[in-house]
């Protein structure tokens, strides 16, 4: 008898562990708020503006899959907080841009420092090659959960 688990029992473990991981990061994301004094949605939004900005509100507002007003409100509080500014779009005057405030990105990434230093120590552990597959295995996810959330009926 073969002591690998068949696929259907690796099927199973990949996603009770996805599970299992959103919930984790989910933990940590909303520790990580509190210690910044954020909502868990405000830090959400911050890290879109972060790794995308700066964008207008309207994209935004369709990255996080909040409602418009509801956004106002996050923008609102992020920048009285001094974590975003809001600056006139130098292509189009009516139009505001949101950037994150250079500088406080490091207290975001302080607190994830410790999880990013397991990462990677278990990324250390995995071939170059075997790197790629799990490099695209949580793309193609990433992508399954965006059609997902696409597909969800209203």
């Amino acid at each position: 008898m073969s002591s690998v688990p068949s696929r259907a029992k690796l099927n199973g473990v990949i996603r009770d562990s996805l599970r299992e991981l959103g919930l984790q990061l989910a933990l940590l994301n909303f520790q990580v708020s509190n210690r910044l004094k954020l909502n868990p949605g405000d830090l959400n939004c911050l890290d879109i503006i972060g790794r995308h900005g700066p964008l207008s509100p309207s994209t935004l507002t369709r990255l996080s899959g909040m409602h418009p007003a509801t956004m106002t409100g996050v923008l609102d509080r992020l920048e009285k907080a001094g974590w975003i500014n809001r600056e006139r779009d130098p292509n189009d005057r009516r139009a505001v841009l949101v950037s994150a405030v250079k500088g406080r990105g490091a207290e975001v990434l302080k607190l994830y420092s410790g999880m990013n230093t397991s990462v990677a120590a278990i990324s250390a552990s995995y071939s170059e090659a075997e790197l790629a597959v799990l490099a695209d295995f949580l793309q193609r996810c990433k992508d399954a959960a965006e059609e997902a959330i696409d597909e969800l009926p209203d």
